[in-house]
């Protein structure tokens, strides 16, 4: 018998401990933003291993990184946050706090990281507060200055703070919104925001919380551009290595459950918020200390999967046309995993122009605009992006006319009353 191949090994992008604790394991999978153009429909895909591995050392659940950062956001990239009305809307709300509580104004500096297309910062400008953005992603950037906002086309790190700060000064306000699970170079991420953030100045970051995942089965939320997934106890431990630290803490509802956090240096002296030790108390209690924890989440993971191919049969058999909404990236690793394609899923529809005429990576999905709903006049749309379930049965609530049904695939699969 030849010998079995010796197991790849993976060590923690943070504290460098051996990985041995897997959180779940969905097999191979595409870039889920590698959308395929009709061109390239006889080419062959790239499929990577799509492994959360999980630090007994520090408790960063983390996969593997098989692609440079620039193979994924690159000029090409798929992902445009102005699409979501309600994600504008949860921009809006961020700004007036942050302006509020942290008194900015016209003398204050802004700074983005992750940018994308202005959906933030564009509030900012229209206030006439100074800022700018970060994003390495061309396409989006470019659509950040349409709508005025100055856009470097670059990654973040330890170097681009250092000349940031000697260029343009100190930030008053660092903003990170889902950037921190993009970043496989941890430490220089933070130690490029320790730079670039005055002694006085905050950070605020927004993230999923890795609680959250776990608790709705949200496995979707997993995909190679994620690098790592956080709690609130571990992301406290990676600021103090560059001498900040989390003073304050929100639960959000967005992307399924998020944390945001408010960092600062050290050596300002803040209070740390009570809110702080409440939740990683409650992390403690959930079990995200304890590696036995992460054992039984596998069994969930294929729970779902069953239950949502058991319900398309189900409605294929019974002779249903079926057809989806939306086209995130999460919806792509769902497809994958599941192994569903168009003889179970006809289509799926979206508000982004960008993926109009192009084909889901993996599972060849086609993508149409909305109004190809209106078309066909499906009996069930089933919601991908099932975190804006709202948002979308309010935006296709004239489809009940026609009788057609909402589904959505989590926590558990299911038609929606």
């Amino acid at each position: 018998m030849p010998a079995a191949a010796p197991a790849r090994t993976f060590r923690c992008r943070f504290c460098d401990e051996l990985l041995t604790c897997s959180l779940i394991d969905l097999g191979m999978s595409p870039l889920c933003e590698d959308f395929i153009r009709g061109s390239e429909l006889s080419d062959p895909e790239t499929f990577y291993p799509l492994e959360v591995m999980v630090c007994a050392g520090c408790g960063l659940a983390q996969v593997d990184q098989f692609t440079p950062r620039g193979g994924i956001f690159d000029d090409d990239y798929g992902y445009y946050s102005s699409i979501s009305t309600t994600w504008m809307r949860h921009a809006k709300r961020y700004v007036d706090m942050v302006i509020a509580r942290f008194r900015l104004d016209c003398d204050s500096t802004v700074v983005e990281v992750a940018s994308n297309d202005g959906y933030l910062l564009r509030n900012f400008v229209d206030l006439g507060i100074p800022c700018y953005g970060i994003d390495p992603s061309a396409n989006v950037a470019e659509a950040a200055g349409k709508v005025g906002v100055e856009t470097l086309v670059e990654f973040f790190g330890a170097d681009l703070a250092d000349r940031l700060r000697a260029e343009r000064g100190p930030a008053d306000l660092l903003i990170g919104n889902n950037v921190l699970a993009h970043t496989p170079d941890l430490k220089g991420f933070l130690a490029g925001v320790s730079t670039l953030v005055a002694p006085g100045g905050q950070a605020t970051f927004e993230f999923p919380h890795l609680m959250r995942l776990m608790d709705g089965v949200q496995f979707d939320t997993i995909y190679h551009e994620h690098f790592s997934y956080f709690s609130l106890y571990t992301v406290s431990r990676l600021f103090e290595s560059v001498g900040m630290r989390v003073v304050d803490v929100e639960q959000l509802p967005t992307h399924g459950g998020s944390m945001r956090i408010f960092v600062e240096h050290v050596a300002r002296g803040t209070a740390i918020s009570e809110r702080v030790g409440r939740l990683v108390e409650e992390e403690e209690r959930f079990g995200l200390r304890d590696m036995a924890t992460y054992a039984s989440f596998p069994a969930r993971v294929h729970d779902v999967k069953y239950g949502l191919l058991e319900l398309l049969v189900e409605l294929k058999r019974a002779g249903k046309r079926v057809v989806g909404y939306g086209a995130p990236g999460k919806g792509n690793t769902l497809l994958n995993y599941c192994g569903i394609k168009p003889d179970l899923l006809e289509y799926t529809c979206d508000r982004s122009a960008h993926k109009h005429g192009r084909r889901c990576p993996g599972s060849r999905i086609p993508i149409h605009p909305p109004s190809k709903i209106d078309e066909d006049r499906p009996d069930v749309i089933l919601i991908l992006p099932w975190n804006l379930t709202a948002e979308i049965t309010a935006q296709l609530a004239h489809t009940r006319e026609w009788g057609a049904r909402f589904a959505v695939p989590l926590p558990v699969a299911r038609l929606l009353d």
